[in-house]
């Protein structure tokens, strides 16, 4: 059972049960907590309606983003005296948050440094203008000649950017430095760059990239229609949330050849295809394999986030989310 212990000042914390934690972030965690004065259980597998008695004695449980939770896996928690989720991670799309809260159980995510995600936003953007793909694949297999149609420059196009959060807007920062120009959507005007609507977004860039959460308003923001009123030879770059794409709509327009390409970290579907290995078993989502035969789509495994830094920030910022609650609901 996870105890509560006295923290420095004397005062008492409720301990913590974390979810879905593999070795190296089960080690901050206990090294974290202790420097906190918070006892914390570690569970490797992700939570689930079996193992969610695990956290009988908790009124905090954390939990990570690669695996969906279900309603029944939530009703379990809230019966063993769980009030609180902080999930490590920005996105809470994967659990029913509307439906925890009619449980009486508060969700959260957590901040984290948005330089890794924005650094390899630009890689991808720079992959898929280069063709890198399909250079990587001859060179693995021995075929060493120039061929292909040539890269593009940045500096010579137009990027729009949806959403300008933390990440949205640290990729604004970044692409300034190749000299490109920007434009930008969000609901609210957050940095200095050029906002227009989202028709005119699709109609003028060359390559959108997209950086906003998925809610039931923004699932296929990036649709067929939309598709169709971009530049032929147009990329679409994200590293959000897959379900913000329509993947039939995106794969019809690579395959027609009026987009030019796509880079992809995130992916409708994804869940049990991400994060395992395929090498003797079958993908069961039939989007991915058609996604792997075109030779200008950069796909990836839902892998932006993976830094050091951002280890540090959402361990250390789910530990605060955590006695944050328990301070003001003692």
């Amino acid at each position: 059972m996870c105890a509560g212990v006295g923290s420095g000042a004397g005062e008492s914390v409720a301990g913590i049960t974390a979810y879905g934690c593999g070795a190296e972030e089960a080690n901050l965690f206990r090294a974290t907590a202790e420097r906190r004065g918070v006892v914390v259980r570690v569970i490797e597998a992700p939570v689930s309606e079996a193992n969610a008695a695990l956290a009988r004695g908790s009124r905090c449980v954390s939990v990570g983003h690669r695996v969906p939770i279900s309603n029944s896996t939530l009703r379990a928690l809230r019966a063993v005296g769980v009030q609180y989720i902080s999930t490590r991670s920005t996105g809470r799309n994967h659990l029913d948050v509307d439906f925890a809260q009619r449980l009486g159980i508060r969700v959260e995510g957590v901040t984290y440094s948005p330089g890794g995600v924005a650094d390899y936003t630009l890689m991808l953007m720079l992959m898929a203008l280069r063709r890198a793909r399909s250079v990587l694949l001859g060179v693995e297999v021995g075929d060493f000649r120039v061929q292909g149609p040539r890269g593009r420059e940045l500096q010579d196009l137009t990027v729009g950017v949806i959403g300008t959060g933390r990440i949205g807007t640290a990729v604004i920062e970044r692409l300034r430095g190749f000299g490109c120009a920007v434009l930008a959507y969000d609901h609210r005007m957050k940095t200095r760059v050029e906002y227009v609507g989202l028709d005119e977004l699709f109609s003028r860039s060359d390559i959108v990239t997209l950086h906003t959460p998925l809610t039931s308003e923004t699932r296929h923001l990036v649709n067929g229609k939309r598709i169709g009123r971009m530049k032929a030879g147009a990329l679409i770059v994200n590293t959000g949330r897959g379900g913000l794409v329509d993947t039939e709509a995106l794969l019809v327009a690579i395959e027609g050849g009026h987009l030019g390409g796509a880079a992809l970290d995130v992916l409708e579907g994804e869940e049990g295809v991400f994060y395992v290995d395929h090498r003797d078993t079958p993908i069961r989502n039939p989007l991915v394999p058609r996604l792997q035969r075109l030779p200008n789509v950069v796909l990836t495994p839902h892998t932006a986030y993976y830094t050091e830094q951002a280890l540090f920030d959402t361990v250390q910022n789910t530990l605060l989310n955590c006695l944050e609650f328990e301070r003001t609901h003692a």
